[in-house]
This record gives C-alpha cells, sequence and structure tokens, in this order.
C-alpha cells in the first residue's frame, strides 16, 4: 500500500460517523396532542367563568374596595400592632423552615436514588413527603389549631410539615442531579452509603440546597400570611379582622407592611442565593478536593 493511501485511510478513520437521522415526529401524535391540551385549557377557562364579561360584573365593587383603600391608617396604635404581628409572622416562617428541614432534609437524602438506601425504606420516605405536601398549610393549620389552640404554634407546625414534604422531594431531585463521576469514585472505593452521601453527594448539591431552603422561607413568609386567617397568629389575623370589620385603611396598612416583609425577604434571599452560587462556582467538584476525600476515606479504613 502507498503512503498517499495510508494517509487517505487515517484521514478516513479520523473523520467522525454522520449522527443517524433525527426521526420525524408523528404528525397525527402531536396534532392530537395540540388539540387535546387546546380543549382542556378552553374547557377549564369557560367552566370557572373567567374572563372580561366577569371582571366588568365585578367592576363598581372593585372601584369601592379600592377607593376605600385611600388614604392608609397611620395611627399610632396601629402601626405598633401591625409590627408585633409582623415580628411573630417573621418569627413563624424562620421556625417553621428550621422544623421542615429537620424533617425534610433526611427524607430528601432517603428518597434520592443516587444514595441508593433499601427500598423500602426510600419507599416510605416518599410515601410520607407525599403525604405531607399533598396536604395545604392551610388544612393542617385548620387541624392544628383544633389540636393546639389557637396562636402561631398551630401556624408553625402546620408550614412546617407542609414544607418538609416540598423540601424532601425538590432537595432530593437536587442531589439526584449531581455529577456521578465522584460518586461513582467513593463507592468503588467501599464507600458505604452514608459515607457516599456525606463525601460525596451532599458536598455538590450544598449550594442548591441551601437556595431550596432560602425559597422555602420566601414561601413560608406567605403562607403564614394566609393561615392566620384561621387563627394560627401572624399579621394574617389582624388582616382577618380588617377584612372581617371593613376598615379598609387599615387594610391598605397591612398589606403595604405585607409588601415590606415580603420584598425584604426576597432580597435577603437573594444575596445569599449569589454568594452561594459563586462560592460553589470557585470550588466545588474540583479534582484535588475529590481525591483528597477519597484519600483520607481511604486512610480511614485502612487505621
Amino acid at each position: 500500500m502507498s503512503r498517499t493511501s495510508i494517509v487517505q485511510t487515517s484521514h478516513q478513520h479520523d473523520i467522525p460517523a454522520a449522527p443517524p437521522p433525527a426521526r420525524l415526529p408523528n404528525r397525527p401524535a402531536r396534532w392530537l396532542l395540540t388539540v387535546t391540551v387546546t380543549a382542556t385549557l378552553v374547557w377549564s377557562l369557560v367552566n370557572t367563568d373567567v374572563g372580561i364579561a366577569s371582571l366588568v360584573e365585578g367592576r363598581q365593587g372593585a372601584a369601592r374596595l379600592i377607593s376605600g383603600l385611600f388614604p392608609p391608617d397611620l395611627n399610632g396604635a396601629l402601626l405598633s400592632r401591625v409590627g408585633q404581628a409582623a415580628v411573630e409572622t417573621l418569627q413563624i416562617s424562620i421556625a417553621a423552615l428550621v422544623l421542615g428541614a429537620l424533617l425534610g432534609l433526611p427524607l430528601a437524602l432517603l428518597m434520592a436514588a443516587n444514595v441508593a438506601a433499601p427500598r423500602w425504606l426510600s419507599g416510605s420516605a416518599r410515601l410520607l413527603a407525599t403525604g405531607l405536601r399533598s396536604v395545604p398549610e392551610l388544612l393542617w393549620a385548620l387541624l392544628l389549631v383544633a389540636t393546639v389552640g389557637l396562636g402561631p404554634a398551630a401556624g408553625v407546625y402546620a408550614i412546617a410539615l407542609h414544607g418538609a414534604g416540598l423540601l424532601a422531594k425538590l432537595c432530593s431531585e437536587q442531589m439526584e442531579a449531581v455529577d456521578p463521576a465522584p460518586v461513582e469514585a467513593i463507592r468503588l472505593t467501599g464507600a458505604s452509603r452514608t459515607s457516599t452521601a456525606l463525601l460525596a453527594i451532599l458536598p455538590q448539591a450544598r449550594a442548591n440546597i441551601a437556595s431550596q431552603l432560602l425559597y422555602q422561607w420566601e414561601c413560608n413568609l406567605r403562607s403564614s400570611v394566609i393561615i392566620g386567617f384561621v387563627g394560627a397568629g401572624g399579621i394574617g389575623q389582624e388582616l382577618s379582622v380588617a377584612m372581617r370589620l371593613f376598615r379598609y385603611q387599615e387594610l391598605a396598612t397591612l398589606m403595604i407592611v405585607i409588601l415590606i416583609l415580603v420584598l425584604g425577604v426576597d432580597r435577603i434571599s437573594r444575596t445569599f442565593r449569589t454568594r452561594l452560587g459563586a462560592a460553589s462556582t470557585a470550588t466545588d467538584s474540583a479534582p484535588v478536593t475529590l481525591q483528597q476525600r477519597i484519600n483520607r476515606h481511604l486512610t480511614r479504613r485502612r487505621a
């Protein structure tokens, strides 16, 4: 064989093979799916009376409500009472976050597929998490108010139970989305499930899990306003009284305080997310760090 033919053959081997042609989508099935989704949307809108007509019909009530909101009531006694209720709402959201994380994060570890917990254990954790989040916070609050009585404790327990189910699902998905290479490297050393989770899964997912916790805090704050309507404490309880007594100017003051709370928590959580994201970008999954973890684990096993 000549040198030219050898060079041509080697170049032919270097050329990657063309990818297989993409399969054309099934056009009848695609049209059927589009028609089904469109029909479902129209059916839902029509049967719930959503449209311009319902808005026009309620325009007079909306005008009376909006005109009654101005000017907001800035009475000193009211502002003092609203300030105390706002602080209680913030305390409810933080306490519920702590309790929800203490219950939800262990469930997330058991549910994550790459942790490989025993099937009966992961299945039980998944069932418990589904049950917790399938009951809305308002229903949990009604049940707990009847159990532990009126006050912020019922609100904390209600939000924490629902939040634990949500955190278990979302954080387990974050753990399952990590890079599998470090997980397999740790597992090949003979590490246990617990060691694999602590050394390879959680370090990669820690920034995203922290972001989920911060977002859950925002959700807890909004939920704590809603559950106040059933006597679970916080600013929602003041909001319920103002609406029942048609004190619209007081209602405007409460709405402004709620807006300030939500914006403040959103700003704080965004700042923490940015810092956690920057830190994780600089240090996550570096080969040296992974090698150090493997070496430490092997050293412990030899000892």
